[in-house]
């Protein structure tokens, strides 16, 4: 809320420069605001009586927008990559997706190991529950368990998260 926008009658204003003023009434803290010739901002309007600074709005808008843009460039994008297997994966195709997995977890993804039961294979879930336990167990060097296997329809799967480099 900015100027005439503020609907307080009372206000604890505060200077440019960060001085207490006191609780003033709003038409004289817009006056006041008027003659150092910047906005009166509302920055706690839950406060009893409601905090209001003077300052100028466009800079202050300006600063807010400067540390999203900072914020954003900071915050990390984790993409989840998924690994299909077989129940009776061979090993040599088991170290080819195991070398995959290796990959993402290295580029900071998540990895979603995946198990997709056909035909009567679904009445041997451990068989799967082995092969998502051996393969948690490979790459227990690059990645941490962040779901223990669970079956879902028709496929279990389980999600591996890169480990936290110290």
């Amino acid at each position: 809320m900015v100027n005439e926008g503020i609907r307080a009658r009372e206000l604890r204003l505060i200077a440019d420069d960060g001085a207490q003023l006191g609780v003033k009434s709003k038409q004289e803290a817009l006056q006041m605001a008027e003659q150092a010739n910047l906005d009166l901002v509302l920055v706690a309007p839950k406060a009893k009586p409601p905090v209001a600074k003077i300052m100028d709005y466009g800079k202050y808008r300006f600063e807010l927008q400067k540390k999203q843009r900072e914020a954003r460039k900071k915050q990390k994008v984790i993409n989840v990559k998924e690994v299909r297997l077989s129940p009776t994966i061979d090993t040599n195709d088991f170290n080819t997706k195991m070398k995959n997995a290796r990959k993402f977890l290295s580029k900071g993804d998540k990895v979603k190991v995946s198990i997709r039961f056909k035909g009567r294979a679904i009445t041997h879930k451990e068989i799967g529950r082995e092969v998502l336990d051996r393969f948690a167990e490979e790459t227990s060097d690059v990645a941490t368990v962040e779901s223990k296997p669970k079956m879902d329809g028709r496929s279990m799967f389980l999600m591996l998260a890169p480990k936290a480099e110290n």
